[in-house]
């Protein structure tokens, strides 16, 4: 190929890969899926009584006590309660020691599809949605603290991407929860 021809070329090909493409982008966020959506226990937590958090813990023993899975006491002082949840030896093994409490997988949350792309001075935003998939047995303690939340129902997440050195690079999510380890 002359010299003369091999310019416009690599400039229609640059030309070409600057803007995100949408398999690419679709690539790069489906990388960190599927993540674990774990259910945090308190070793210990206090509240008032008839609060928006009493209430969530009240809901919380009921449920670990259901599964048999946890041993849990409640110490009343004036207008508020502590609530103490210690794991008992035979519980399910996926059930782990967390700072201040015990984690346990819920469910997965998988990567659905790309809902919308916008240009950004940097880069691009990113909306994309993910569905909540696979319970585990502690599923219904989840569902106990979160009753909105559904198997199967889909919820929208954002990522940011930059370009850098003429390559699209994912920069960041809002996705709180990881993959599992």
């Amino acid at each position: 190929m002359r010299p003369a021809l091999l310019l416009p070329v690599l400039l229609l090909a640059l030309a070409c890969s600057s803007k995100l493409e949408r398999t690419k982008a679709e690539s790069l966020i489906r990388k960190d899926y599927p993540v674990v959506v774990p259910v945090t226990v308190p070793e210990k937590a206090s509240a008032e009584k008839g609060s928006p958090e009493h209430l969530r813990l009240v809901t919380l023993k009921e449920s670990l006590d259901k599964s048999g899975w946890f041993d849990s006491t409640i110490q009343s002082d004036g207008g508020r309660e502590t609530f103490a949840f210690r794991l008992k030896p035979d519980a399910p093994k996926a059930i782990k020691a967390a700072p201040k409490g015990f984690s346990m997988p819920a469910a997965e949350a998988v990567f659905v599809r790309l809902a919308r792309m916008e240009p950004t001075r940097e880069g691009a935003r990113v909306t994309y949605e993910i569905r909540l998939e696979q319970p585990t047995a502690q599923f219904p303690i989840f569902q106990a603290l979160h009753p909105d939340v559904k198997i199967g129902q889909t919820k929208p997440r954002h990522a940011t991407f930059e370009r850098r050195r003429g390559s699209w690079g994912l920069t960041g999510t809002d996705e709180v929860f990881r993959k599992a380890e």
